[in-house]
């Protein structure tokens, strides 16, 4: 029987505890099991860094939610996107990247994975020519975010997938802006999708965490060898505190996109913003593939000032703070703060580039807050 997001959000990989009939699954903090005789373990549990049941357990969720069979939970979204690499790249191989991408991704492979001969190339635009222009004959792996951060630029999922089959290369998406909630690249051709948890999923502002889903099983397996091999796991707690953020996803995402959309118009008419990113505006140019493959168009919102500074520094509900996706709203200074390891790079963003990650407060509340700050 198929079920609807809400109902597999809340549901998959969370049944209740058979002994005891807990609810709620239990946290099996743990590091080790006994074992009923030598090569004999339990239920297959040896060591908490290969498998233990409450990451299991959110694995299981991960894949339910964004369509995909196989699920893997990670340290931090960065520790997944590494596997990512470590698991499908070698030496001589070429990725094409977002020209704005996430600056600890851009980071992670131009500081860390070009020093062992993995070649990089920021497409110059969100579209299918630009990436295709930053090809090469040695691309292995066509890596997207849509939207993407900060500049919330949209991609054409199906087209990224064509492109990447043309290539002979993978697809890997970036969903955490998006959330599953909101879009399932698994379904447009995508054959990774990675997030950072610590963000939407969680949602709380509470845990650190990352996740991959893929449908393939053989790459499934590669990229399970490498969690294991790796180590970098998320612990029980964290895997529990994810798996709770998660069963209110669906509703908590409504909330931050109707909030975004009244902030955004409300920026659109402000006679100190310039500029104002966001896909859900319909003159945003990535609005009608972003309505094609989104349900919503999300909690993040963009925009430039002249006083960017001034501005993440004067208000009061919005939290000058990096991070995003949490049910508190957040303001930070890109340039300055997240992308700061971008600094001199093709990826610079300018200064003058503010980023919001709108909360679920009222919004009236917030909407006199980012008044009193621009005024």
């Amino acid at each position: 029987m198929s079920h609807g997001f809400d109902t597999l959000a809340v549901h998959a990989g969370q049944d209740p505890d058979p002994r005891t009939g807990s609810v709620i699954p239990p946290i099996y903090q743990t590091s080790t099991y006994a074992q009923d005789a030598v090569g004999a373990p339990r239920l297959g549990y040896e060591y908490s860094r290969s498998a233990n049941p409450t990451r299991d357990a959110l694995q299981e969720t991960l894949a339910a939610i964004e369509g995909g069979r196989h699920g893997l939970a990670f340290a931090s979204g960065l520790a997944a996107e590494d596997t990512i690499l470590r698991a499908l790249l070698k030496p001589g191989d070429h990725v094409v990247i977002p020209g704005d991408a996430y600056g600890g991704t851009y980071r992670l492979f131009a500081r860390v994975h070009q020093e062992w001969g993995v070649q990089v190339t920021p497409a110059k635009g969100p579209d299918i020519a630009a990436m295709r222009n930053a090809a090469q004959v040695n691309t292995k792996m066509v890596w997207v975010e849509t939207p993407t951060n900060p500049l919330l630029n949209i991609t054409d999922l199906s087209g990224a997938a064509q492109l990447a089959r043309d290539l002979g290369a993978l697809l890997v998406v970036d969903n955490t802006f998006a959330s599953p909630y909101l879009q399932q690249p698994l379904a447009h051709g995508a054959d990774i999708v990675v997030h950072s948890t610590t963000k939407y999923l969680g949602g709380h502002s509470d845990v650190i965490g990352g996740g991959l889903i893929v449908d393939d099983d053989e790459l499934a397996e590669r990229l399970r060898f490498h969690q294991n091999a790796m180590g970098a796991v998320n612990g029980p707690f964290d895997a529990w505190l994810t798996a709770r953020g998660i069963k209110t996803l669906g509703v908590r995402m409504d909330r931050h996109c109707d909030n975004a959309e009244r902030i955004a118009d409300f920026l659109v008419h402000h006679k100190k913003v310039r500029q104002v990113y966001y896909p859900g505006l319909s003159d945003h140019p990535g609005h009608e593939t972003a309505a094609k493959q989104m349900r919503r168009f999300g909690g993040m919102v963009s925009f430039r000032t002249d006083d960017a500074e001034r501005v993440c520094n004067s208000t009061e509900l919005f939290i000058l703070a990096e991070s995003l996706g949490g049910v508190e709203s957040l303001i930070e200074h890109p340039g300055r703060m997240t992308h700061a390891s971008v600094a001199g790079s093709p990826l610079e963003v300018s200064g003058d580039l503010v980023r919001l990650s709108v909360g679920i407060e009222t919004v009236d509340d917030l909407l006199a807050d980012l008044d009193r700050a621009l005024s």
